[in-house]
């Protein structure tokens, strides 16, 4: 009995050696950490981390930067730059933009939240007023942007990181507004044309946006600072060779803000620009995240000795109870894998496609790159479906619903608590780059019981298939879980070798569908499609081994996953 508790415990004490690697890393120097709510000018509630320096005072304010994440991330995500700012004596205010993580929906309102940040950071009396620095990335920098331009005298300088002024989302720039702009746009940026107008990354330099933003009436030289500070007219151009998901977790871009705001804000703390210890967070956290799946999943190994959940258990093949089970073998095997791995993939801009057209944003299905996800699901769900009748037949264990399904929910619970748990005593996520699992608001609560049916019915088709064609009892245990987690991720990984190879070939991304310019995002979007797909199998794989059922396994899945995408995405209508 003590050992099929070994996981879960494993999984504590993963959580817990993560978070406090986290933990440290962020308070490194005496720096405090406070989850702030505050409202904004409409009364919208905003959400915020707040990170305060010893030096920070009401006696001796020091400098502030506001740090705010891109479209469909969170206050988190900009932790690498959070945490190097805070060490260097800045007060920062890791802002949710509206409609992201604990911010009040709908997102793009109020200028994404910007101004309201700068107000309420230059409400602390430990802030120093007259040295204020904001930074974003992607949309980010359109929310620090709004935030410039409805108080031009409240900030001193700003960097943008994957971020532009001008339309679609963002006033035009000039020789004088922004005041003292630095500008990060990797090499292989996916969003060359949606903000600076052109086709290649690499061209930005020729971008007449950036002309008019650098004041010349030519190529921009990167490195190389335009302008005078004094005056507030300072801009520089950084081209790191990165891509736009990268720039917020890489040296070089951190850097490169923070040599920024040391030659434009004052009373900071000097550190070298290669002093960083932020990625040590990243480890942290996601040391545990892998001890969430543990816990999990071992809790849900635990719980199966318990009495009430006799019926789940894995009865013996020997005693001709549970017949023996027969996968598909030679072709039949190459066929499924092949169909399994690629339809996913193949189907996956199509699909997103159709949803960004037809199941726009609405007061029943208030999240756009949710119902994109779930028009993928649901097309998916019912291809599977057809090709079920081709599936090596098995019998199937009837009666197990109702035992599945609360073993299903308390070990999800015992792994949200765990979550509730890291956040009260480290004040972290459990996440790695943009892969993160978040609590949810009491309003992504509600949305999430709007989307759990449909994607725990498609998980509950999915799996059911994925073990008729490849899972045996008498398949060796690493096999089976990489053969698994290949049926589920390998087309997306070719998907990705294929785009990200020809972005670094070529400087752009193929256009799968006629209208190419959701292709970036998606693109972006499908990076998470690995981890968490790879995740499902584990999950799927181990409690089938243990019950010879599809069915905890998949209702595990459809919780996670729902949870996964409802708390980390934008909610764009008010719920």
């Amino acid at each position: 009995m003590r050992g099929r508790w070994t996981l879960a415990i494993l999984g504590l004490i993963l959580i817990v050696a993560g978070g406090l690697l986290a933990h440290f890393t962020q308070t490194s120097g005496g720096i405090r950490i406070e989850d702030v709510r505050f409202k904004g000018a409409k009364g919208n509630t905003m959400s915020a981390l707040l990170y305060i320096p010893p030096n920070a005072t009401p006696q001796i304010p020091a400098p502030g930067i506001l740090a705010v994440h891109g479209y469909i991330n969170s206050r988190e995500t900009q932790d690498g730059f959070a945490i190097e700012f805070a060490r260097r004596g800045y007060v920062v205010l890791a802002l949710d933009q509206t409609g992201h993580g604990y911010s009040d929906p709908p997102s793009f309102a109020n200028g994404f939240g910007g101004p309201d940040g700068l107000a309420y950071l230059r409400s602390l009396q430990f802030v120093d007023k007259e040295n204020i620095g904001l930074e974003g990335h992607s949309m980010g920098g359109w929310t620090v942007l709004a935030a410039a331009a409805a108080m031009p005298n409240d900030y001193k300088s700003m960097v943008l990181e994957g971020s532009s002024t001008g339309k679609p989302f963002a006033a035009e720039g000039t020789v004088s507004w922004p005041r003292n702009t630095a500008l990060v746009f990797a090499q292989y940026e996916e969003f060359p044309d949606l903000m600076w107008s052109v086709q290649l990354a690499r061209d930005v330099t020729k971008s007449p946006k950036l002309w008019a933003l650098f004041g010349t009436q030519g190529a921009v030289e990167p490195g190389k600072v335009y302008g005078d500070p004094a005056d507030g007219t300072a801009r520089v151009l950084y081209t790191p060779a990165l891509t736009h998901p990268a720039e917020h977790i890489s040296h070089e871009a951190i850097g490169y803000s923070l040599d920024w705001f040391a030659k434009t804000l004052k009373g900071g703390t000097p550190r070298p620009v290669d002093d960083q210890i932020w990625f040590r967070k990243e480890i942290g956290t996601l040391i545990a995240l892998v001890g969430f799946i543990a816990l999990v999943i071992g809790t849900f190994d635990g719980l199966l000795e318990a009495r009430m959940f006799s019926r789940l258990r894995l009865p013996a093949v020997a005693d001709g109870t549970m017949p023996p089970h027969q996968a598909a073998s030679g072709r039949r095997w190459t066929t499924a894998f092949i169909l399994s791995a690629f339809i996913p993939a193949l189907t996956y801009y199509p699909a997103f496609a159709l949803g960004g057209t037809f199941v726009t944003p609405s007061a029943f299905l208030p999240q756009g790159i949710t119902n994109q996800i779930l028009v993928w699901a649901i097309i998916n769900g019912l291809i599977t479906l057809a090709l079920m009748r081709f599936a090596p037949k098995r019998t199937s264990r009837t009666g197990l619903v109702g035992q599945s399904v609360v073993i299903a929910l308390a070990s999800v619970a015992v792994g949200y608590a765990a979550l509730w748990l890291a956040d009260l005593a480290f004040k972290i996520d459990f996440r790695f780059w943009i892969v993160a699992l978040k609590l949810m608001s009491a309003k992504q609560f509600l949305i999430f019981l709007i989307y759990l049916i449909p994607f725990t019915a498609f998980f509950v088709v999915a799996l059911h298939v994925l073990h008729r064609n490849f899972s045996t009892m008498d398949a060796p245990r690493g096999a089976l879980y990489l053969t698994n987690i290949l049926a589920l991720t390998f087309g997306f990984i070719v998907l990705l070798v294929l785009q990200y190879g020809t972005l670094w070939l070529t400087g752009k991304l193929f256009n799968p569908v006629p209208d190419p310019g959701f292709v970036p995002l998606s693109t972006i979007v499908a990076i998470q499609f690995v981890p968490l797909l790879a995740i499902v199998a584990v999950i799927a794989t181990f409690t089938w081994r243990r019950t010879g059922s599809s069915l905890p396994g998949a209702l595990i899945a459809g919780l996670f996953v729902t949870w996964y995408i409802v708390a980390g995405t934008a909610t764009q209508v008010a719920f």
